[in-house]
């Protein structure tokens, strides 16, 4: 997902500006996996070189962190998925796992935006490291740049957030990624929302599809 999307989920998570909670809790990959990325271990180094490079981390240990989080008391009641699964065999490991809790998963959201407004949205991104706060250069700028709004904390913009890197992940979501939507339509828990439209707007069609 883009910051765009991103942030539109976590608002859907708590709807603070509804006062209506989902009471789920929220698993972002890419949250977790950066924040083994920034550990000085053999394990750190190696996943914050593959993210540096557009790349994916193995199966095996997104699905190993996926499911020793799903286990906590925060995500009883719940939970939503952010960055997962990014292929087949994810997805199929996560059906296997889900079962065997008899919780078989019930809604996937698809995110539809065109491949070169998400270029545009994530190579403007900057973001407040400890708060997860994002700023756009362009769509949603800082009142005083690079710094965050809230704390007057400096900003930064992620090294994978460049052009080269974003055009090797939209490779890897066309070939690895773009067949979990047949793979979800056939379930029949697929539900696709129009990422074009307004962060407003988007807000409004998740809320609506987790409401109805």
């Amino acid at each position: 997902l883009d910051g765009y999307s991103f942030n539109t989920i976590k608002a859907v998570v708590s709807t603070q500006s509804t006062g209506d909670n989902l009471g789920i809790c929220h698993l972002s990959t890419g949250d977790m996996l950066r924040a083994i990325a920034k550990e000085d271990s053999p394990l750190g180094r190696k996943v914050a070189n593959t993210l540096s490079a557009g790349a994916l981390v193995t199966d095996s240990l997104v699905i190993e962190i996926i499911e020793a989080n799903l286990q906590s008391d925060a995500c009883k009641t719940g939970f939503m998925l952010d960055g997962f699964p990014r292929n087949l065999v994810q997805a199929e490991k996560l059906d296997e796992y889900l079962e065997g809790q008899d919780e078989p998963l019930n809604n996937v959201i698809e995110f539809k935006v065109k491949d070169d407004i998400l270029v545009e949205r994530i190579s403007g991104r900057m973001i407040h490291q400890s708060s997860g706060r994002t700023y756009h250069e362009v769509f949603a700028p800082p009142k005083v740049p690079m710094t965050d709004d809230v704390t007057g904390e400096p900003l930064m913009k992620r090294p994978d957030d460049n052009p080269t890197v974003l055009q090797r992940r939209l490779d890897i979501y066309h070939e690895q990624t773009a067949p979990l939507i047949t793979f979800y339509e056939k379930k029949g828990i697929l539900r696709s929302i129009d990422a074009m439209q307004s962060p407003e707007k988007v807000f409004e069609d998740i809320s609506g599809h987790f409401k109805s």
